[in-house]
């Protein structure tokens, strides 16, 4: 037997290691307990050799603050919750875009680096989960207009700040978001610049911020410039309705010879499309998708991809719920406008002037 055995065999069976309390801390520094408390929380008038030295112990004996003392102290239960309001009932099928999931990885880090946990919670459920976890506040991914999960928490008196600029009067704390409009406008500027001269869009059927004014964006290009819009919608949380959405724009007698589409999927679902109708890309079609996935580096041909940034979208609401929750006012905006950047790759690269745009045929292979 090892010595790690004899040590495991000596150990009293049942029992479980003791964590060091603040009286163990006191003791140890030789301090009371309120100079302990005041020394970890930064409170009363100590002399900075005096906290320095009941840190030090508290590092030494491994002290934790207790999460149920912290809340009776402070009236916070240090738990911030996070959900898409957008995407069904299922708590986690948003992580399944790559959007989604560096938003969450990045919230979670800058929670943690303030002292609190992220709970990723769904928006409905058939068991009230929401009362079951005393949250200090709330991120709300992409709100739809007149939010009642918004409604209800603000009634409660939880701070709510949005991923996604509220319609009307939502009565969100604090809001980061990006220039839908401005994104949408450089991107058709960009495929119009390469040879386009019919630009369609795939979009949702939802009326989240995003999708509402990105699509209105497209809207009024097109009647600034004379192009009657060509637009599929589909349900954004229905993976399957997009790919028969992407098949649905190419099919149209009015095909278009550029598309655009809002959400993840879109890029690989109009890629296939192209395909089953003998269009080139980009010779006979550009592409142009927004996504925070690597995937479209290296499909065939790599595919241009807006990003919305969502790991600094994260990090921001995070910083204003907690200053939120906390009452800090430093003077900073409630209202956070985060820059977009499209990766131009070679789905919408300029046509050659010699390139033969080829007519679109039927469906091959079913």
């Amino acid at each position: 037997m090892t010595a790690a055995g004899n040590h495991q065999a000596n150990r009293p069976v049942g029992r479980r290691l003791e964590r060091a309390g603040i009286r163990d801390v006191a003791a140890a520094a030789g301090v009371s307990i309120t100079t302990v408390s005041d020394a970890l929380n930064g409170k009363g008038r100590l002399p900075d050799a005096t906290r320095r030295h009941v840190r030090e112990v508290a590092d030494r004996l491994g002290y934790r603050p207790s999460a149920a003392a912290r809340t009776l102290r402070t009236g916070r239960s240090g738990l911030i919750g996070l959900t898409v309001t957008t995407y069904g009932e299922e708590p986690f099928t948003f992580t399944e875009f790559a959007y989604f999931a560096e938003m969450a990885r990045a919230a979670t880090s800058a929670a943690l680096a303030r002292g609190y946990a992220l709970v990723i919670l769904p928006a409905s459920s058939r068991h009230d989960v929401w009362s079951n976890v005393a949250l200090d506040g709330t991120v709300v991914i992409d709100p739809s207009d007149h939010d009642p999960m918004v409604t209800e928490l603000v009634r409660q008196g939880i701070p709510v700040v949005s991923d996604g600029r509220p319609a009307g009067s939502l009565p969100v704390q604090a809001w980061v978001d990006n220039d839908h409009e401005a994104a949408v406008l450089g991107i058709l500027d960009h495929l119009a610049e390469s040879g386009a001269r019919r630009i369609g869009l795939l979009t949702g059927t939802s009326t989240d911020t995003y999708t509402r004014l990105s699509t209105s964006a497209y809207l009024s290009w097109c009647e600034r410039i004379g192009q009657e819009p060509v637009v599929e919608s589909y349900p954004a949380h229905d993976p399957c309705a997009g790919a028969v959405a992407a098949d649905r724009l190419l099919a149209r007698p009015d095909r278009p010879d550029a598309v655009y589409g809002l959400f993840d999927p879109n890029g690989t679902d109009l890629l296939a499309a192209a395909r089953r109708y003998g269009l080139r890309v980009p010779e006979d079609l550009l592409l142009v998708c927004c996504s925070e996935s690597m995937v479209y580096a290296a499909t065939e041909p790599p595919i241009t991809t807006l990003s919305l940034k969502p790991g600094r979208i994260g990090t921001a609401v995070v910083q204003l719920l907690i200053d939120a929750i906390e009452g800090v006012d430093d003077g900073r905006p409630v209202q956070q406008v985060m820059p977009t950047d499209l990766i131009v790759r070679t789905s919408s690269q300029p046509r050659s002037p010699r390139t033969t745009v080829n007519p679109p045929r039927g469906p091959s292979g079913g």
